[in-house]
């Protein structure tokens, strides 16, 4: 009998099954998909030599992760690289506000009006962020704060709205940006905590930066694949699994699926009946014959670029897709481009893109005008760069992986209380009606992103239990 079995090897699934073995314990993954990686992968999608990310593609919570810094993926392949720029926010005007490494920098794209704000609002956190970042990722009930007070600060500036929070800018530039690093969870600018959202993408930026993983994202799965082997631990694929009985018998398992699917494999009826998934993306992976002819110099130089013409305009696609269930006219668009920092990415003098807009769940019509339209406005000529192009809407999203319910890529919708109690209204999420039977997905807090802290949060429930039995 092994101690845990794993279902999912996307990162939280690894991790908790790294975490789980590098404490004594034996464990094997199994993963329906022929290779690991979950929301973590790379492939030719477009042309030979061009190597894309079908879905998450720049890292900040991944290189600032608690549980990534203390395991030695390094020594298996994994390498950060740095681009100038985490990330620019140009405008039409041909300028750009930047998310700096430093806050200065920062400060100073937003114009004199707004410098000092942001540097109110971010200073107090930046010398303290490791302690926040990991206080913050282990909540509710996996740790006791190790610095309640900063925690407590920081949850008087991020709890509110975050139009709240934007009130202390005076102009539109630092609004635009902040509304854009909101938008990353896909949902209303308004809602609960999304000021906390912001300000965690803003703070991780200054701290470590947003790297993107050299040789694509699947180079983070298979880090933590080859670590988990050389801790004992085994992984499956090709194996999909339907019954919990079809797994090899174990004290107890743990779920890297989405909620729907933990309640149907493992027999749980109606637990997680009122869990919400939220809206989908429609993603397109370019080949370039050249990197994006962005107008503004800031953006040509910066590895994730937000695309939306003011706070106003990303705001009324927010809520079209939300409120209104339709896709918008002129989507707000968040885009990669690797090719800034890893020339492995695409054969010599080619480019890889990367680059979604919001639609509702489940949508099935084609946004690729819309998005190029967009594009155009701030990177004209970017349709003469066009090689191929690889899109997927919601239903080729889902079918890629099984988490993302109706092309949710966030595995559950992160707004009003489900964005904080996840899956569900509980002080211990990471467990399920069945006492042997665990969920460490993105559905658990912290919640989406390629940073393992639901897998460890969950091994770390599942060890406590296995020890006191």
């Amino acid at each position: 009998m092994l101690d845990a079995v794993i279902v999912g090897a996307g990162p939280n699934g690894l991790t908790a099954a790294v975490e789980l073995a590098r404490r004594g314990f034996s464990v094997a993954v199994f993963e329906a998909k022929d290779t690991v990686g979950g929301g973590a992968r790379t492939e030719e999608l477009t042309l030979p030599g061009f190597r894309h990310d079908p879905c998450s593609a720049a890292h900040p919570l991944g290189v600032n992760s608690p549980v990534f810094r203390t395991m030695p993926l390094e020594r298996y392949g994994l390498q950060w690289l740095q681009p100038r720029l985490p990330m620019a926010h140009p405008f039409l005007d041909g300028t750009a506000a930047v998310l700096a490494r430093s806050v200065g920098e920062t400060a100073a794209s937003f114009g004199p009006r707004d410098a000092g704000a942001y540097r109110r609002l971010v200073e107090p956190f930046v010398d303290r962020w490791d302690t926040l970042l990991q206080d913050f990722m282990s909540l509710p009930s996996t740790a006791l704060p190790r610095d309640p007070v900063t925690l407590a600060r920081f949850g008087l500036a991020g709890l509110p709205p975050s139009t709240w929070l934007m009130r202390r800018f005076r102009d539109d530039r630092a609004r635009a940006l902040f509304s854009g690093l909101v938008a990353h969870v896909i949902a209303p600018l308004g809602g609960l905590a999304t000021g906390a959202v912001g300000m965690v993408f803003a703070l991780a930026a200054h701290a470590r930066g947003w790297p993107v993983a050299k040789g694509g994202s699947q180079a983070i799965p298979d880090a933590l694949t080859a670590y988990l082997k050389d801790l004992g631990g085994t992984v499956h694929t090709d194996y999909e699994v339907k019954r919990l009985d079809e797994l090899p018998p174990a004290r107890a398992y743990v779920f890297d699926t989405s909620p729907t699917a933990l309640a149907r494999i493992a027999g749980l009826g109606r637990s997680y009946e009122n869990y919400r998934y939220g809206a989908s993306v429609f993603k397109i992976d370019y080949a370039l014959d050249g990197p994006v002819p962005w107008t503004a110099k800031e953006a040509r130089e910066a590895g994730t670029v937000q695309v939306g013409a003011s706070s106003a305009e990303i705001g009324t696609a927010l809520r079209t897709v939300s409120r209104e269930n339709r896709a918008p006219d002129v989507p707000f668009l968040i885009t990669v481009q690797p090719g800034v920092v890893d020339p492995s990415r695409a054969p010599a003098g080619k480019q890889v893109f990367w680059a979604y807009g919001h639609v509702p769940n489940g949508w099935d019509g084609d946004l690729t005008d819309a998005i190029e339209r967009q594009l155009e406005r701030f990177a004209p000529g970017f349709r003469d760069r066009v090689l191929a192009r690889a899109t997927a809407g919601p239903a080729s999203l889902a079918t890629r992986n099984a988490n993302y319910v109706g092309g949710d890529i966030a595995c559950g919708a992160a707004s009003g209380l489900q964005l904080l109690l996840r899956p569900k209204l509980s002080l211990f999420p990471y467990g399920t009606a069945h006492p042997a039977v665990y969920i460490c997905s993105s559905a658990t807090p912290p919640g989406p992103g390629v940073h393992g802290m639901s897998g460890h949060n969950a091994a770390k429930a599942v060890w406590r239990d296995l020890r006191g039995a």
